[in-house]
């Protein structure tokens, strides 16, 4: 006898397609210029600034694991989207009138800190759906909505950029606020799905999930490092223009796009901790590359081995942490999500660091913390994982 599979309708993946889409220019029309408006804009201090930054990203931190607790423990992932999404259109609005420093800092550990949120509830909302639909394309589908968010970076820059010159902070916030409302409008017709169905697995003890989750700080680290550091590595060091800079990065943008989809179809059917520890290793190989750079051109060329690094880190990664613990969807995805965090928060001073000591040693520092995460990823056995009766398996 067959057991039939929970019906879960495809038709909530189109939304859900739309709720990345959206996410994705918000965060890129609003991330990448913060700095700028702190310092020009509200006129904060260079310690002013840094503490900002830290304050917020501890804050969205702290917030996105206690949500992503709750929704592993009651039936609310819809609900939270929408307040996540609802947040960001509240505080983004707030940043397009507001000028005060500890207005903006108490709006960024509060509204701002609640959206941060809404990323890690999207991912693990999509593999609550799969897995009661099709499991075994569960990797292919989170991968495909990474893959919108690359496709929103390699646009929303340019358009932040082109608000702010028409008009101002209070445009480019303003249509922040926008998009915001526009994902929980979106959200709020998704359905509801209830708690996460206990699986048969083999669910990897804890010091494992702490081996892959310091693997992905340093590896992730290394990663916000050499993206940081490669504008100043191509104008100071190789004497390069910052139009230079730009293109050899939206170089790399765009060829993470193909790449994360490619990885998401071997994800389907290869061990994600291979194909993971795969884009930990070429880490350190194009790490090896850039410090022996000393042309643009070969810059530009290497950005080939850094897109399979984020393709098969940042796109099989989201996965590879849901499959660590697969009846926590909402705790996997935000741990996940929290190593990008750490990693940036890692990378920032080491950044300066190198403009001490020469921006070439970007990549060094880099190199030495991609080969101490290898060596964790090493030590993490993959997880295995019993399919369900009435669950398709990986060859059907």
């Amino acid at each position: 006898m067959t057991v039939a599979r929970e019906a879960v309708p495809w038709r909530s993946m189109v939304p859900l397609a739309s709720v990345s889409v959206v996410v994705g220019v918000s965060g890129a029309l609003a991330l990448p210029f913060t700095s700028l408006f702190l310092t020009a804009e509200v006129g904060v201090s260079s310690v002013e600034l840094g503490a900002f930054l830290l304050v917020a990203a501890l804050a969205g931190l702290v917030g996105s694991t206690l949500l992503g607790r709750l929704s592993d423990s009651r039936a609310v992932r819809r609900n939270l989207l929408v307040i996540g999404a609802a947040a960001g259109t509240v505080g983004f609005g707030l940043y397009a009138v507001l000028r005060s420093y500890w207005a903006l800092l108490a709006v960024a550990c509060t509204l701002v800190a609640v959206a941060t949120s809404l990323l890690s509830q999207m991912f693990a909302y999509a593999r609550q759906s799969a897995e009661r639909a099709n499991p075994v394309k569960a990797p292919l589908i989170i991968s495909s909505l990474r893959t919108m968010l690359s496709i929103a970076w390699v646009g929303g820059p340019p358009l932040a950029a082109l608000l702010i010159q028409v008009g101002g902070y209070t445009a480019l916030y303003g249509a922040t606020a926008l998009l915001y409302a526009t994902a929980a409008l979106i959200a709020a017709r998704l359905p509801e799905l209830g708690l996460t169905a206990k699986e048969t697995a083999v669910v990897p003890r804890r010091p494992q999930i702490t081996l892959a989750t310091g693997a992905f700080v340093l590896v992730n680290g290394a990663i916000a490092l050499c993206v940081s550091g490669l504008p100043l590595y191509v104008t100071d060091t190789l004497h390069g223009t910052p139009g230079d800079a730009g293109l050899v990065l939206g170089l790399c943008a765009a060829l993470e796009i193909p790449l994360m989809l490619w990885f998401g179809v071997l994800a389907v059917k290869a061990d994600q901790h291979r194909l993971v520890c795969l884009g930990a290793a070429v880490a350190l190989l194009y790490e090896g590359v850039m410090l022996a750079t000393s042309d643009i051109w070969q810059v530009a060329a290497a950005q080939l081995l850094h897109a399979v690094v984020i393709s098969a880190v940042g796109g099989v990664g989201i996965s590879y942490f849901q499959s660590l613990a697969p009846d926590r969807p909402g705790f996997a995805t935000t741990l996940y999500t929290n190593t990008l965090t750490v990693g940036s928060m890692i990378a920032g001073p080491l950044l300066g660091l190198a403009k001490q000591l020469g921006y070439r040693d970007v990549y060094l520092m880099a190199l030495g913390m991609s080969a101490a995460g290898v060596a964790l990823l090493l030590g993490v056995r993959s997880p295995k994982r019993t399919v369900r009766p009435g669950q398709p398996s990986a060859a059907g």
